[in-house]
């Protein structure tokens, strides 16, 4: 068997310090193996620890995962209910893990609405995992981007902030990510290519990956070939890397 390459070998020095993740295909997952939806999503959160520790070994300092979207209350009551009861196993099961590898609990989006066993135990783990730097793991739990924009304009508006006050920092001070760095790196995992009201005020310069892999399949070796690939990236933000070159 052949000897895995040491990371910074198989990386070339080109990590993204910040990864977001659309966690996308454990109903699609489930359905091929003739599986009950809310298996796929069991499936997709047990294989979050591989991610993590993938995330640990290369060097990637943020790691935001969209965990359920204020859009997902729309779902199934009784599928709701599951994702909540899964939710309540993981965070009880995992939160000695993620502290062991050296991650710290961030949430973001709107604990209200959640079961109070399921907050209590989000809050808990905040708590827990605040002085770890390995690598800092927002969890977006009942978050919506569009959401996030409205409750910035409000608490912008509750401080009294003037027209003049307000500018692209302000704005980002008032997000739930206020702090974080932009993602450099977006993956929506099973091959659909849209946003879905995710981070869309703070992905406006992200590089996007699409591959067609079912969430529970993307393992560590899936997630280096997403880094791979960003690596051989250009990124501009808007403007020109060679100012000779005409083109777009």
């Amino acid at each position: 068997m052949a000897k895995r390459a040491e990371p910074a070998a198989e990386l070339n020095g080109h990590v993204p310090q910040h990864i977001a993740i659309i966690m996308d295909g454990n109903g699609r997952w489930a359905k091929a193996r003739g599986l009950p939806r809310l298996a796929g999503h069991r499936a997709g959160t047990e294989n979050l620890r591989n991610i993590i520790r993938a995330c640990v070994e290369f060097g990637v300092k943020y790691l935001t995962i969209y965990a359920f979207s204020t859009e997902n209350w729309g779902r199934p009551e009784e599928e709701v209910s599951g994702l909540m009861s899964i939710f309540d196993e993981v965070f009880e099961r995992e939160l000695a893990e993620l502290h062991k590898q050296g991650a710290r609990l961030n949430h973001i989006g709107n604990l209200e609405n959640v079961r109070p066993s399921l907050r209590e135990k989000v809050i808990k783990g905040m708590e827990m995992t605040k002085d770890n730097d390995r690598l800092v793991l927002n969890v977006a739990f009942n978050y919506g981007g569009r959401d996030e924009l409205v409750q910035a304009v409000r608490s912008m508006l509750r401080d009294g902030l003037k027209p003049e006050d307000v500018s692209e920092e302000t704005l980002s001070g008032y997000m739930f990510t206020a702090g974080i760095p932009d993602p450099d790196l977006v993956i929506r995992t099973s091959g659909e290519q849209r946003t879905s009201n995710f981070l869309i005020w703070q992905a406006a310069y992200a590089e996007w990956i699409f591959p067609q892999t079912y969430w529970p399949d993307f393992g560590r070796d899936e997630l280096l070939k997403a880094i791979q690939d960003f690596g051989q990236r250009e990124r501009r933000f808007g403007g020109l890397v060679n100012e000779g070159n005409n083109g777009g």
